[in-house]
C-alpha cells in the first residue's frame, strides 16, 4: 500500500482506486485455478502473439544479469521464462501478497517484497535489469514510475516491460456504452483508461532512458459470450478500478450489453472476440560506454544517394 500517511487520492490525477485493484488481485490470486486465467500473460511472455518481440527475448541473451526486478509480478509468469544463465537474482514485487504468497516456484534465488508499484522501496543504482508485464496499465502516476524504475538501475542496465495500449476491450467498451444509453440513457466508463502508444516513447525518454524501442501488438481471444469475458478479466484481477466506475450494472443492462456485443462483433461460429492491445518498450539507463549518435553535418552520404544504392549493387552483382 501506500506510505503511511498517503491518503487515496481521486480525480484526473490519480484515476485508479489502488486499494480496490489490490483486493482484485489478491481475490484472483486465492482462486482454486488462478492458472486458467493466465493465457493472456503467457502469450505476452512467451511472444507469441502476432509479429511483435517477446518482452524478454530481444535482450536477456547477449548478457548475464546479476540482479533483476520484476514490478508487478503476480503470480511470477516473467520467472518462469528466466534462468540462471540470464538472471543470477531475482526480486518479485506486486502490491498483492496473495499473488506472491501462491508465486510459481523458479530455479532463481527469488526474494519477494509485497509493495505498491508507485512506490518502489529499493535504492538508486540497485539492479541490472527491470521488467514489468501487465502491470504498469493500472499505475496512476506512469511518467513517476517510469523515473523510480530509472532511478533504480544501475548504469547501462535496461527496461523490459509490456503493458495494455488504448484500444484493448474496445468491442467490451461499445457494447456496455450502447446499452446503458438504452436502457438507462446516460452511461459512465466501464473499461479502464489506457495509455496511448503515442505518449509513451516521450514518457520513457523524459524519465531519463535512451536508445528506446516502442512496439504494438493485437491479441485477439474469442469467448463464448459477454458474460464470460468479463468473468476471466475477473480472474485475470484486470476488472475496472477506476474511482468514476459504476458499482451495480442492471441485469436488463447486461443482457443487452450482451446482444449488442454478439450483433456488432460477433463471429460466424457464435463467439464473440476480445482485443488485447500490447504495448512493447525496451529503454536503457545512460552510461558512457553507449553508442552515441554522429555529430550534425558529419553525414558523408547524402538521402538522395539512397536512390542509387540499389542499381550500384546490381552492377556489383552483374
Amino acid at each position: 500500500p501506500p506510505p503511511a500517511g498517503t491518503a487515496p487520492r481521486s480525480g484526473a490525477l490519480s484515476p485508479f482506486d489502488r486499494r480496490l485493484k489490490r483486493k482484485q488481485k489478491n481475490w484472483a490470486a486465492l482462486q482454486a485455478e488462478p492458472a486458467k486465467c493466465d493465457y493472456l500473460r503467457e502469450e505476452v511472455r512467451d511472444g507469441r502473439a502476432g509479429g511483435s518481440p517477446p518482452v524478454l527475448r530481444p535482450v536477456l541473451p547477449l548478457t548475464t544479469f546479476p540482479l533483476a526486478l520484476d514490478v508487478g509480478s503476480g503470480r511470477g509468469y516473467i520467472a518462469q521464462h528466466l534462468t540462471k544463465e540470464t538472471v543470477e537474482k531475482l526480486i518479485q514485487v506486486d502490491v498483492a501478497e496473495n499473488a506472491l504468497k501462491n508465486a510459481v516456484e523458479t530455479e532463481i534465488p527469488t526474494f519477494r517484497v509485497a509493495a505498491d508499484e508507485e512506490f518502489l522501496p529499493f535504492k538508486e543504482n540497485t539492479f541490472d535489469l527491470v521488467v514489468s508485464s501487465l502491470s504498469l496499465h493500472w499505475v496512476n502516476d506512469l511518467p513517476k514510475a517510469f523515473k523510480e524504475i530509472h532511478q533504480v538501475l544501475k548504469a547501462d542496465g535496461v527496461f523490459i516491460g509490456a503493458m495494455f495500449g488504448g484500444d484493448t476491450l474496445y468491442e467490451l467498451r461499445c457494447s456496455l456504452q450502447l446499452a446503458e444509453l438504452e436502457r438507462e440513457g446516460g452511461f459512465s466508463p466501464h473499461v479502464s483508461p489506457f495509455t496511448a502508444v503515442a505518449d509513451l516513447g516521450h514518457l520513457l525518454s523524459r524519465a531519463g532512458f535512451n536508445t528506446l524501442t516502442v512496439d504494438t501488438d493485437e491479441i485477439q481471444v474469442n469467448y463464448p459470450g459477454l458474460f464470460e469475458v468479463m468473468e476471466d478479466l475477473q480472474g485475470m484481477g484486470e476488472s475496472n478500478c477506476s474511482w468514476n466506475r459504476k458499482p451495480l450494472l442492471h441485469r436488463e443492462t447486461m443482457l443487452a450489453a450482451a446482444a449488442i456485443y454478439r450483433e456488432m462483433y460477433g463471429n460466424s461460429d457464435g463467439s464473440v472476440p476480445a482485443t488485447f492491445q500490447i504495448y512493447y518498450m525496451i529503454g536503457w539507463k545512460y552510461h558512457e560506454s553507449q553508442a552515441k549518435p554522429a555529430q550534425r553535418g558529419s553525414a558523408t552520404v547524402s538521402f538522395g544517394d539512397l536512390a542509387k544504392i540499389e542499381g550500384l549493387i546490381s552492377r556489383g552483382k552483374k
